[in-house]
């Protein structure tokens, strides 16, 4: 085991290993550290915590120190020069007619090297605009194609659900993601429906696609030919987090019946027709080759004091409330004549 602690240079962005050098560290300090860009101050996300040596692909560079009020006021003046820089790489990027768009800068933190992010359709030759760079800005010029993912990651922005983007809020990498998965979920396959600010399917589909994969197990395809309590049928639409199934019976064929699908017998799944010679089985026979009903997981209570205990006592007064009798109005008086 080896003692390390995580660092992050931006919000969102990928963490790091470093070496705590004896020091103790908690979340959200400040470090400066040695990286392959040269010294960077870098925020801790994980204090000093043990891993396995397996664990690591290379080795261990020490914390230098801890940063100090200095080194923040040197990257407040790094931030400022970088909104400038991005100002005159605009202006060359239109003096030399290049097909490309500037994302973003970042300032080394020594200040001598400058690091420019941009994306475009194709190939971009921006040796001359390296040349003007460098004698504009005086510091090591490197420009840096990206892709639109990583540029949703780097501006940020809220996505079709009103939260913050997954890319620029906590994922360290992304991961691959296909319109099978959309199928599987039973989603609109319009692009405009699956699709994030940048283009490109939704991470948000990764997350959930293990729990759908596995429901589709116990779930019989669409157009299956199946037998239910009132007799043959073919499944029309299929329901995976109800484990439900719409059915067309042979007997009533234009009103569809819901089932679940432990109440299902499939006889040919995905064919949705009726097997030739086939003969309905008799009800006890069927009654075996059913799938068992799920056990119904035992409900747990929530915890005295807890927000969910103060929840369900709000949603119980409401439901009392609610069905409670409303109150008999109360009788007028009677209005008093004056004495004449």
């Amino acid at each position: 085991m080896i003692e390390i602690i995580s660092v992050r240079f931006k919000s969102g962005g990928k963490q790091y290993y470093f070496n705590p050098d004896g020091k103790q560290f908690q979340e959200g300090d400040g470090v400066i550290v040695e990286t392959s860009r040269g010294v960077e101050l870098g925020t801790c996300s994980q204090g000093n915590t043990l891993i396995d040596e397996m664990e690591l692909t290379a080795p261990l560079r020490p914390v230098i120190r801890a940063a100090t009020e200095e080194d923040h006021k040197t990257l407040e003046k790094n931030k400022e020069k970088e909104q400038k820089a991005f100002q005159i790489c605009q202006e060359k990027i239109a003096q030399h007619g290049l097909d490309m768009k500037l994302v973003d800068v970042e300032y080394s933190f020594e200040g001598n090297k400058v690091l420019f992010f941009f994306t475009s359709e194709g190939r971009v030759d921006f040796r001359a605009l390296v040349k003007d760079l460098a004698g504009a800005i005086h510091a090591r010029i490197e420009l840096r194609q990206i892709g639109v993912r990583d540029e949703a990651k780097m501006l940020g922005g809220l996505g079709i659900c009103g939260r913050p983007f997954c890319c620029s809020q906590f994922l360290d990498e992304f991961q691959p993601v296909s319109i099978k998965m959309a199928k599987t979920q039973n989603l609109s396959l319009n692009p405009t429906k699956i699709s994030g600010t940048c283009g490109r399917l939704m991470c948000c589909l990764k997350y959930e696609q293990e729990a759908y994969e596995d429901l589709v197990k116990s779930a019989p395809k669409q157009e299956s030919f199946v037998e239910t309590p009132d007799g043959a049928g073919t499944v029309s639409s299929v329901n995976l987090l109800r484990q439900t199934v719409q059915v067309r019976l042979e007997s009533a064929p234009e009103t569809p019946k819901c089932y679940h699908n432990c109440e299902l017998c499939v006889i040919r799944n995905g064919k949705g027709k009726r097997p030739e010679g086939y003969v309905e089985p008799p009800l006890e026979e069927l009654a075996k080759l059913r799938r068992p009903a799920q056990e119904e997981a035992p409900v747990s209570q929530p915890q005295e004091g807890s927000l969910a205990a103060a929840l369900e006592a709000v949603f119980q007064r409401s439901a009392q409330a609610s069905a409670a009798p409303a109150p008999a109005p109360a009788p007028t008086p009677a209005p008093v004549q004056a004495e004449s």
